[in-house]
Parts: structure tokens; sequence; C-alpha cells
């Protein structure tokens, strides 16, 4: 007996389920439309037939607000041209993150364009050479990239403007395997993005 409720127990609960499942629900009564009609009637300005359209008055003055807009959007981007041309990249010894005297007058000399333009962004870029691992070089170029953000502020550069990327030996400067190279590899860029 036992053996036969146990047995019939799965057949019960799926017969239940089953006919539970199977209730039928109207979604959408019949004798209602699925949407309501819309009157037409002309909005307020809106040309009807015999009525002329009215129409818009383009002064020089709004061209000239939207000329200036574009003038001093170009103006901008000038100035962030020229500051890319005019910051400089900075290089470290080998397996290293520490700034060389060279690398803070360099910095010294970022500040100054830095502050000169105070809307713009820099990203600081850490690179490295091909020598060590993936993760150990991405790892450096951190490294780099924070020690040039963390001198940058104590010159008084705002760190909300500063930001920092490690590329690890992903982008080489120059893609030899000699001594040059790697030198030239083993930088900080800055990329104004504001």
């Amino acid at each position: 007996m036992k053996i036969f409720s146990i047995r019939l127990l799965p057949v019960v609960c799926a017969l239940m389920f089953m006919y539970s499942g199977c209730a039928k629900q109207e979604l959408v009564k019949k004798d209602e439309p699925l949407v309501a009609p819309i009157a037409a009637t002309p909005k307020q300005g809106a040309a009807t037939a015999g009525k002329p359209i009215a129409a818009t008055t383009v002064t020089t003055s709004t061209l000239n607000s939207g000329a200036q807009q574009k003038s001093s959007q170009d103006k901008v981007s000038a100035v962030a041209d020229d500051l890319r041309k005019a910051i400089e990249k900075i290089y470290f010894d080998f397996d290293s993150s520490t700034l060389s005297d060279t690398a803070r007058q360099t910095l010294t000399k970022n500040s100054a364009l830095l502050k000169q333009n105070p809307r713009t962004r820099i990203v600081v870029e850490g690179h490295c050479d091909e020598r060590g691992s993936d993760e150990y070089n991405l790892a450096l170029g951190e490294r780099r990239a924070q020690a040039a953000v963390h001198y940058l502020k104590t010159l008084g550069v705002q760190a909300d403007r500063l930001s920092t990327i490690s590329y690890g030996k992903e982008k080489p400067a120059d893609p030899g395997h000699n001594d040059t190279a790697w030198a030239k590899n083993r930088r900080d860029e800055f990329v104004v993005s504001k």
C-alpha cells in the first residue's frame, strides 16, 4: 500500500498542476476595441486647407549666434591641438617608475601648459618596453602613469583633470628589439581628452 501511494503521488501532483495551469482567462474583452478612436482636430499653428503656413523669421542675430558657437568650438579645438603639440613625453629607466631629473623638468613645463588651459583634461598613458610579462608591464606602466600624476598634482594641477591608463608593452613607440628602441618605449604620454 505504501509503494502504491508513493507511485500515485507524482501522478496526482502532475494532474493538479495541469488542471490549475489550464485556466482560461480573457485578456482582451471581445466587445471593446483595442485602440481608442482618435478625433482628427487640427493643432494650433498647423496648416489647414486654404490657410497659409506661418513663416519663421530668421534674423542675422540668430545666424551670428550659431556662427559664434562654431567659432568658439573651433578655438577650443585649436587650443587642444596646440596643447597636444606642446606637451612632452617623459621617459623612464629600465624596470623603474622613478621620475628622473629630466622627467621632472618636463613635467614642470607640462604643468605650466596645463595651468594655462584649465578646462583641458589629460590622460597619462604608461608604457613599457617588450621585456617582462604582460601582467608585470601593465602594472609597471600604471605605476609610471601614477608617478607622473602625483608629481603634476604637487605642481598644482587639479586631480580631477588627470586620469591614467597603462598599455604595458602593447603600444611601442619603436618596434625594434634593441636598447635604443626599448629606451623610447619606456615612457609616459599625455593625451588631451577634452
